[in-house]
């Protein structure tokens, strides 16, 4: 009799860009991807994992391109942090309409429509088996979802950040424009910084050296990456967690 796969990990944050919502729309929310994203969380709640996540707002509003063309800098990253919730409710909506108690969490207070983040609430509801989305990034200007995503995750004690993309892993040139690009299996943080390799901003992959975090960047556009990763099999690209720093 086969003995069933086991998950390596008890605790996950799940890091998605907002552009990953669009799928190939061009603009705004691809209500297939929020499906398949929802049906994959559900397959590894069934295995016992407890999730949390991050979700861009770029797919909405991008802070940092209004900031170029003009915008106060705060004020456009504030505009960005309400893209967030605007996301995180959508796969809200999602996750309990197939049977996965969720909530958001937002670092922005609107009582109406989330509950503001309490780490120890955040906590308690991942122990109760909830899905956590946690939204309005970090609640403050010039930080971005990867840093709010490697924050929330050393709080909740998360014990790996699933960095999703539309590319299978970490390459040191873009895939889809240069054929020969290399891919890496694993890197350290060091060398993330050192050869400028955009995966997370810089102050994401530091908070993330300093706690010996480690990140997985895979691809979410393949039917069951997400459980693959979960169970440890060798999808994407891993940093840190044993690789030299």
């Amino acid at each position: 009799m086969k003995t069933p796969d086991k998950p390596v990990y008890r605790r996950i944050l799940l890091k998605l860009s907002g552009e990953a919502m669009m799928g190939e729309e061009a603009y705004g929310i691809s209500p297939a991807v929020v499906q398949a994203v929802a049906e994959e969380v559900k397959e590894i709640r069934g295995l016992g994992v407890e999730v949390a996540m991050v979700i861009g707002g770029g797919n909405i509003y991008r802070g940092v391109a209004a900031s170029a063309s003009g915008m106060d800098r705060t004020s456009a990253d504030h505009m960005g942090m309400l893209a967030t919730v605007i996301n995180s409710l959508a796969l809200q909506d999602a996750l309990e309409k197939i049977g996965i108690f969720t909530r958001v969490l937002s670092a922005i207070e609107m009582n109406r429509i989330a509950e503001p983040y309490i780490r120890r609430r955040a906590v308690r509801h991942l122990e109760k088996g909830r899905v956590v989305i946690f939204a309005g990034g970090t609640g403050n200007p010039f930080f971005t979802t990867d840093t709010a995503a490697a924050l929330r995750a050393m709080e909740v004690k998360a014990q790996v950040i699933l960095k999703a993309t539309k590319v299978d892993g970490v390459y040191d040139r873009d895939p889809l424009i240069h054929p020969r690009a290399k891919k890496f299996e694993k890197l350290s943080y060091i060398q993330v910084l050192n050869l400028g390799l955009r995966i997370m901003d810089a102050t994401a992959i530091s908070l993330c050296m300093e706690n010996r975090l480690p990140i997985i960047v895979f691809n979410l556009t393949q039917r069951g990456n997400i459980k693959r990763v979960v169970l440890g099999r060798k999808i994407g690209t891993k940093i840190g967690g044993g690789v030299a720093e």
